[in-house]
């Protein structure tokens, strides 16, 4: 039997015992690193996300499996007009019908609504490619910015100019045969791949400003000398009026790309930037990006 201060000794051991025990088992007593939110499902058949300073890898889902991508790939077609040695932003294109007859042509396409005979700048064919995405910005300058003496061959010169480009970049699951996503068979590009051109776009300043701009009003030059103001330009971008911190860059759709968007964000010095390829409607991309957002920001 056990009596007096051995007693209550044992007593008290016994007790610290039984609860430390407990505090085991609850983990109370260890310190659990913060738990890491789990990457997310995405309704698109291909993802990526990365840190837009480091280049490092935050999300993948089929990364580097090529796909159609729309107009997303009119990224690269402001690229390339932005490379362009001496470029003058405010020179002017004149519209040609061969560029509304393209949009006809194509199922009445992504337009800005360009109209025979303005005079348009650099500038504002930009504004017109990334916000409505319009086709026929989109041919007016592979038209100015290709070389040849016929329409067609300064078109497949530009397109040159994009392939070219994207190899440049390392960009070696890429190929174009258009120069606004109208594919023809051969324009296709990955999650990780369109990341990549995005990140090396927004490089520039011009291409970052244009691609999170919501809407613009561009003021042509009409046939007759004439001012024209164009009714405003809103982008296509869904992100850039639902999710803090959004500063781009382009939507795509199409009957085999599916829905598409190049996306970007920067909070608190931190910009990550993604993709997502072939998500099934115009909601599900949008809240795929947002998600590829949200995780990327924890990683």
């Amino acid at each position: 039997m056990i009596t007096g201060i051995q007693g209550t000794r044992f007593r008290r051991a016994a007790a610290v015992a039984v609860t430390t025990g407990a505090m085991l088992a609850t983990g109370a007593l260890t310190v659990a690193p913060a738990q890491a939110a789990s990457a997310p499902s995405i309704a698109a058949k291909g993802g990526y996300v990365m840190n837009n300073a480091t280049g490092k890898s935050l999300y993948t889902k089929a990364a580097d499996t090529r796909r159609s991508t729309g107009s997303t790939t009119k990224i690269m077609t402001a690229l390339v007009v932005l490379k362009q040695s001496n470029l003058n932003m405010d020179s002017k294109v004149t519209i040609q019908k061969a560029y509304s007859d393209y949009i006809v042509d194509n199922n009445y396409a992504s337009n800005a609504k360009l109209i025979v005979g303005d005079k348009v700048t650099v500038r504002q064919l930009l504004y017109g490619l990334m916000l409505p995405s319009g086709c026929d910005a989109a041919y007016a300058l592979a038209d100015k910015f290709g070389s040849g003496s016929t329409r067609a061959a300064r078109v497949k010169s530009f397109i040159g100019k994009m392939n070219t480009t994207a190899k440049n970049l390392g960009l070696t699951n890429t190929h174009f045969d258009s120069f606004d996503g109208i594919g023809h068979g051969a324009n296709y590009s990955t999650p990780r791949d369109l990341t990549k051109l995005a990140s090396a776009a927004m490089k520039n300043s011009t291409f970052r400003t244009v691609v999170k701009t919501k809407k613009y009003t561009a003021k042509t030059t009409t046939k007759t000398g004439g001012t024209r103001t164009m009714a405003p330009w809103e982008n296509t971008n869904p992100l850039l009026s639902s999710y803090s911190g959004a500063i781009g860059v382009k939507t795509g759709s199409g009957p085999e790309a599916k829905y598409c968007l190049v996306f970007a964000a920067t909070r608190n010095g931190k910009t990550v930037i993604g993709t997502v390829l072939a998500s099934t409607g115009l909601d599900a991309r949008k809240t795929d990006a947002t998600k590829l957002l949200n995780y990327g920001f924890t990683r």
